[in-house]
Parts: structure tokens; sequence; C-alpha cells
């Protein structure tokens, strides 16, 4: 109950922290935007791991955290990208295919075994994704692969935290991940280069505080619970994006993007409800494998 309450938050944290970027990137380019949500992140995060008397988080695990970064930080640009440049509810629907993702990864990095049924639920899953994208008719947007591109890219994100957060505690693996982030995120910021007017400023600054609680609520969950239990439990930022981007951009969720997500949706709950049971058999028989004779 912990991690999905955890999870929850994340999910609205980062729901706000997309319309934040979407009305950033009006006048400021992706790249300096996702420089502004790193460095405004990491000044949100500093009061909660810098405690008097307390030394930083440490860490022996620097180049894991540098590859994440780097990896994390493509994903970020790439759906930045989409959530400025795409209908809301199309980038934020195709970015809940990252569970699909997360159970292919899951074979080939984790060498997990997944059986048939959840291959046919992640099968299921990107017929949804082909109903948003609707490649070969005239609906179709190039820009909708970008979206694509960054649910990949977070899978193999989602794949490497679970990994860190078993070596070090959450509010490590947050703030290592921002520490990295700012300088990388730094560089292709100034070849487009724009100072920032006005209220831009605090959308900017939103896009750092609740990209931050996102960050630190979605670590906290995954060292409590599973991925693929937890992922479905993020679709809850469609309903915040689809109502913000109703009030604020006047946008409406077309019909095959919500029957899209409609599947998508069920494919990864289906998953979480396969991998919740394969979970609790594990469970149930593990002390029986390791008991001895007699107990």
């Amino acid at each position: 109950m912990r991690a999905a309450g955890f999870m929850l938050a994340s999910a609205v944290s980062f729901g706000l922290m997309a319309v934040a970027i979407r009305l950033s990137s009006a006048t400021i380019a992706t790249p300096e935007v996702a420089f502004f949500r790193n460095a405004f992140g990491l000044l949100a995060l500093l009061p909660l791991v810098l405690r008097v008397g307390e030394p930083l988080p440490r860490t022996r695990h620097l180049k894991r955290y540098l590859l994440r970064t780097a990896i994390g930080f493509a994903s970020m640009l790439c759906g930045f990208w989409a959530i400025g440049h795409l209908p809301l509810s199309q980038a934020v629907s195709l970015s809940y295919s990252t569970p699909l993702f997360v159970t292919i990864a899951a074979v080939l990095w984790l060498h997990e075994k997944v059986r048939l049924r959840r291959w046919m639920a992640v099968l299921a899953g990107f017929v949804g994704v082909l109903l948003i994208l609707r490649p070969g008719t005239a609906q179709f947007d190039p820009g909708l692969l970008i979206a694509l591109l960054a649910a990949l890219i977070s899978a193999v994100v989602a794949i490497q935290i679970k990994e860190l957060a078993r070596l070090d505690p959450p509010d490590t693996v947050v703030f290592y991940t921002y520490v990295f982030w700012v300088p990388i995120s730094l560089l292709p910021a100034l070849f487009v280069w724009t100072w920032p007017q006005g209220i831009t400023w605090l959308w900017l600054l939103a896009t750092g505080a609740f990209g931050t609680l996102g960050q630190l609520f979605w670590t906290r969950a995954l060292r409590l619970g599973e991925i693929s239990a937890l992922q479905p439990i993020s679709f809850m930022q469609l309903p915040v994006v689809m109502l913000m981007a109703w009030w604020l951009f006047d946008e409406r969720i077309d019909r095959w993007t919500l029957i899209g997500s409609a599947v998508i949706l069920g494919a990864n709950a289906y998953i979480a409800h396969r991998e919740a049971v394969l979970a609790r058999r594990a469970a149930s028989t593990a002390p029986t494998a390791g008991a001895k004779p007699g107990e």
C-alpha cells in the first residue's frame, strides 16, 4: 500500500510537471527546458537531503549513475519535446507503453521468465499504440514516434533505477541523478539559450519542483514494490493531464487516442495482475523450498 501511494503521488506530480513543460515550451527550446527542470529540481532536492550534522549522500556506484543519467537525459529530451509539441493526451498516452517495454527489457536484461499470456498482453498493448499512431493515415504525425522513443528509453531507466534502489537509499539515487543531470543538460541548452521572461520563470520552477517530487516518490515506490505491479498506477497521470489540457489549451482527446489508451491500460493492468499472482506464488513456495525435513 505504501508503494502504491508513492506511485500515485508520483503520477500526479509528473502530470503537473507535464503541464508546466508545455507552458514553458511556448517560449523556451526543449534542451533549455530540460536544463532548468534539472537545475531547479536539484535546488528543490537539496533541503531534503542536506540535513544539519549529516554528510552528503555517498555511493560507490558513480559509473552506474553516470550511465543512468545519460540514458535518462535522452529519454527526457524526447519526452519533453513530445509534451511541448504534440497534443498532451497523445504524448502522455504513448508514455504508457513504457510498461510494455519494461516487460521486454526485464526478459533481456534481468532474464525474467515471461509466459505466453503476458506476451499476448504485450502484443495487445502494442495494438493500442498503433491505434494512437495510426500509421499510413492522414492523421499520422511522425512526431509521435519521438514520444514512443521516450517510452522505450524510459523502460531502460526503470530497470536501472530498480537496480540502483537495491544498492542505495532512494534519496541517494535521486541526489546523484540530479548532480549528473545538471551539467549533462547544460551543454546542449547553451546552443539554444534564450533567457526566460516573466511568468515563464514560474513554469520552469514548477517543472523542477514537480519533477523532483515525482522522482522521489517514484524511487521510493520502486524500492518497495515491483515495477510491473506499480506502473499501472501511473495511469492516473492521464486524467490529470486531460483535464489541464482541456482547461488551459482547449485540447480534446480524439476517439482513436482514447481507444488506444484504453487498450494499453488494459494490457498493462493484466501484466501487473500476472506479475502479482506470480509474486504471491513465489512467496508462498519459498519457505517450503528452503525448509529442512521435519520443519
